[in-house]
């Protein structure tokens, strides 16, 4: 009997796993509740994937075998607790991909924050190695569908809390978690236990030879490592204190000691600056180590890395003023970073859709660095009412081009414009790339 595979959600993943489906030979039928780009519906024609688009046939949905759902559908939806109901299992396109991928090797990173450069530098350290190394994940492409189209020994995969939420079997050969910070609460009854939770499900099908790379300066881990057992081999990072095994700092050193060989590079010479970055750099270091990449290849990854588009991403220098796309920063933990690794002063537009943010945390660096805060977005007042008296000026504006003349004006000659908005994208853009985008855009018509 071929098995009835159901995806909910046409979105990349969606996409991908439909891909995979078909080509391990089950019954694949795609539905989307809203409308799916026009690129993906010519894949799933030309796979001859059947599928719908603004609505669910919720009889079909619910004669399933399996069905794998988009991490952006909660719980809470209607379908999803008629499905809860009927008991059909729901698993994630991460789950679905590894049940294809076992033989291959997988370095797994989540975090609040940094998930997507660290994935990056650890692909562009495999990448140097000369490894066949595939990134995915929340970063480009889906798993499944690189899985289905262009198999890779080693997959780097960034994954969310809402991919593991519906994990079942998927073990990571290593576990990579790099902070965890207040975000997407709504979708976790807002305590901040269950999302602590959902981030360690990483590790709950890891054995001792699997390793749990992890930063011991987060609380939030600290709290959780010290009531729990892992049972991989654990492996922290740290910028407090000198460790036998592990990433950690001597007189601005960093240190990666894993396996005997220490990598030594100075902070200084890292191509990614900050003190979140060094924590990133750990982590994509010691990863490498685990599988066993020379440690020369490590240091020449660290030193060389690009860093991603949208994420503090220099853009051009206007009359003396620096502009900085950082769109990805889409929580006020990520402004905090942002905020935390500028040395002049700072411009800064942020805004967009508010998941509940508090501002608290940012105050301080604020007050000390911010000169001006440009707010863009539908609704501003969440912003305004927290942070319009830790800085002197603060400007509403509707689109991308406003608020990005506005922050020139407010400029002086060696000062930053940071784009770093806080929040979602979707109340103006359809998605932070386009927010990015659009600043650039404005940033080269001033």
């Amino acid at each position: 009997m071929t098995k009835k595979l159901i995806i909910l959600g046409a979105g990349e993943s969606g996409i991908g796993a439909a891909l995979l489906g078909k080509q391990q030979g089950y019954d694949v039928f795609v539905s989307d509740g809203g409308t799916i780009k026009d690129i993906y519906k010519q894949e799933l024609a030309v796979n001859h994937i059947p599928f719908e688009e603004g609505q669910h046939s919720w009889d079909v949905i619910l004669g399933a075998d399996e069905i794998v759902k988009s991490p952006g559908i909660p719980e809470k939806t209607e379908l999803m607790k008629k499905i809860r109901a009927k008991g059909v299992p729901v698993i994630s396109e991460i789950e679905l991909a590894y049940r294809f991928s076992k033989d291959a090797k997988i370095i797994a990173i989540t975090g609040s924050n940094g998930k997507s450069t660290t994935t990056a530098l650890t692909f562009h350290i495999f990448e140097t190695a000369g490894l066949n190394a595939a990134m995915v994940g929340n970063i480009g492409l889906s798993y499944a569908r690189v899985v289905a189209t262009a198999p890779a020994d080693y997959y780097i995969v960034e994954v969310s809390s809402f991919q593991l939420d519906d994990i079942v079997e998927f073990k990571p050969n290593v576990a990579i978690l790099l902070n965890i910070t207040p975000d997407h609460l709504d979708r976790y009854d807002y305590k901040m236990e269950n999302y602590v939770e959902s981030k360690f499900r990483i590790t709950m099908n890891q054995g001792p030879e699997d390793f749990f790379v992890y930063c011991k300066d987060d609380q939030e881990i600290d709290n959780y490592l010290k009531k729990q057992t892992i049972y991989s081999t654990s492996i922290p990072f740290t910028i407090m204190e000198p460790l036998k095994q592990g990433g950690f700092m001597v007189n601005d050193q960093v240190n990666i000691q894993v396996n005997d060989e220490p990598v030594i590079v100075s902070m200084y010479d890292l191509a990614l600056k900050g003190k979140h970055n060094l924590y990133n750099s750990m982590a994509a270091g010691i990863a490498g180590r685990t599988m066993e990449i020379r440690k020369e290849k490590i240091r020449e990854s660290l030193t060389s890395f690009k860093s991603l588009e949208h994420r503090m991403e220099y853009v051009s220098t206007v009359r003396g003023v620096d502009f900085i796309n950082d769109s990805k920063a889409t929580n006020v933990n990520s402004l905090w970073f942002a905020l935390e690794s500028m040395e002049t002063p700072v411009v800064l537009i942020m805004g967009g859709v508010d998941k509940g943010n508090d501002y608290s945390a940012i105050r301080e660096l604020v007050k000390e660095k911010v000169k001006a805060i440009i707010c863009l977005g539908i609704d501003n007042a969440p912003i305004q009412e927290a942070l319009s008296k830790d800085t002197p000026v603060m400007v509403d504006t509707r689109s991308m081009k406003e608020a990005v003349d506005a922050a020139f004006q407010h400029a002086e000659k060696g000062d930053v414009v940071l784009l770093s908005p806080a929040c979602a994208s979707f109340d103006l853009f359809k998605n932070y790339e386009d927010r990015g985008k659009q600043f650039k855009d404005a940033v080269r018509e001033l």
